[in-house]
This record gives C-alpha cells, sequence and structure tokens, in this order.
C-alpha cells in the first residue's frame, strides 16, 4: 500500500513540475514579446504576416500550457482530444517561422545583433527542430513519460525568441545568438533532469535523446551557416533587398 501511494505521489509530482514548468516557459516567450513592444522594439504597424505568426505561436503556448493543466487535473479525455489540434498546429507553426524569418531577412537583415546567416538558418533549422521533437512526441503519447518529455523540449526549444528579448543582447555579441538560442533555453531541460533525479533517483534517457537532438540541430545548422554554402544561401536570399544593405556580422544597434 505504501508503495503505490509514493508512487500515486510521484505521479503528481510529476505532472505539478511539468505545469510549472510549462507556465515558466510561457512567461519567458510572453514577458519577452511585450518588453520589446513596451521599449518600441515591435509595434502593432508591423506588416499582417508578423501578426499571424504571433498569433498561432501564443496559441501553441496556450495551447501547451491548457494540455499540462488537464493532465495535472486528471482530465486525460480532453487532454486526447485536444491533442489532436497539434497535428494541424505545427505544420503551420512551421511555415510562418520560415515566412517571417525570409521577410526579416530581406527586409532588415533580422536583428542587428544576430549574424544575418546564424538568423535566417539557425531559425529555419531550430523551427523545423521544434516540429521534429513535436511530431515524435505525438508519435509516442502512449508512452507517456516520453511523450510529455519531447513535448517539453520541443517548447523549450522555442524559447530563444524570448530570452532574446529579455536578455541585453547587445551587450552579448558576438555570442548573442548561441545564448539566446541554445544556452538560455537549455536551462529548462536542465531543471528537468534535476527534478527527475530527485524524485525517482535516476534522469529519464528521454532527456538526453531529445535535447541532445535540439543541440546537435544547432550545432549542425552553425556549421553550415558559417560554411560557403550557407554564407551563398544567406546573399542569395537577401540579394537585392533591403536586408543585403547591413553588415552579415552582428553589431550593436544605434
Amino acid at each position: 500500500m505504501a508503495t503505490v501511494a509514493r508512487a500515486s505521489q510521484t505521479r503528481t509530482d510529476e505532472h505539478r513540475f511539468f505545469l510549472l514548468s510549462a507556465l515558466a516557459m510561457a512567461f519567458v516567450l510572453i514577458a519577452g514579446f511585450l518588453t520589446s513592444l513596451a521599449a518600441g522594439r515591435s509595434s502593432f504597424g508591423l506588416p499582417a504576416i508578423y501578426h499571424v505568426h504571433a498569433v498561432i505561436f501564443m496559441g501553441w503556448i496556450a495551447l501547451y500550457v491548457t494540455q499540462n493543466a488537464l493532465v495535472a487535473g486528471q482530465a486525460l479525455r480532453w487532454h486526447r482530444r485536444l491533442g489532436w489540434l497539434a497535428l494541424v498546429w505545427l505544420p503551420v507553426m512551421v511555415a510562418l517561422a520560415i515566412t517571417v524569418t525570409v521577410t526579416s531577412a530581406r527586409d532588415h537583415g533580422g536583428p542587428p545583433v544576430f549574424d544575418v546567416n546564424a538568423f535566417l538558418i539557425g531559425n529555419i533549422v531550430g523551427v523545423l527542430t521544434f516540429a521534429a521533437l513535436a511530431g515524435t512526441g505525438i508519435t509516442l503519447r502512449r508512452r507517456t513519460d516520453w511523450h510529455r518529455r519531447l513535448m517539453f523540449c520541443a517548447m523549450a526549444a522555442i524559447t530563444g525568441p524570448g530570452f532574446g528579448r529579455l536578455l541585453p543582447m547587445p551587450f552579448l555579441i558576438p555570442w548573442a545568438w548561441w545564448i539566446a538560442a541554445l544556452v538560455a533555453p537549455s536551462i529548462f531541460p536542465l531543471i528537468g533532469m534535476i527534478a527527475d533525479r530527485r524524485r525517482t533517483g535516476h534522469v529519464h534517457p528521454a532527456w538526453f535523446w531529445g535535447w541532445g537532438f535540439f543541440a546537435a540541430m544547432f550545432l549542425l545548422a552553425e556549421l553550415f551557416a558559417y560554411s560557403s554554402w550557407g554564407l551563398a544561401l544567406t546573399d542569395a536570399v537577401i540579394a537585392g533587398t533591403p536586408g543585403a544593405a547591413r553588415p552579415i556580422a552582428a553589431f550593436f544597434p544605434r
């Protein structure tokens, strides 16, 4: 009886951890965009594609938090039903993220604190990695231990834009892209590993597979971005546009 009670408490603690983590990641993203808006770095006057992109991505944040809340509240039937929405949401997110990235690179070269090639290629590879992690998590939905951790890693993978708006990026050049897109988001899976260790005495392998895949794809994107092929691709994408007027390398915005 005591063993059953401990197992039940462990599941409850785990569900609470994933819900609180979902709220923390949502906070980073929402706070980042609100900070950017308040500082005048963003505006409602942007082209419509940016607003559609924001609505869809905020929708994913709401979906992820809701799904964790449903599990924590033992509303598993609704969790399963709502989960099918992700199959529609993911391809739309990928298409919009790629479109906005290319649009931003052509319009002004992307954020000045990032190298244009790292931003262009890294963002595209990053959103594809996010979709791969989330898609794998959905495929493994019956293996709930893997499912929730892979979905967690997918969500952590897209917190970079939030951190990029909250951290003092101009002062972090030339490492701003690495810090915003890899180092800062890695905090969440690391906390997940520590939480696993404390609850069960070991770290679940899904963390290593999930976040290891993200880190590997990030490094591959960086290698390609700074190769002759990556630089040529960047030049081809922004050629003849206002984005080509700025330096490829990151610079301190004035």
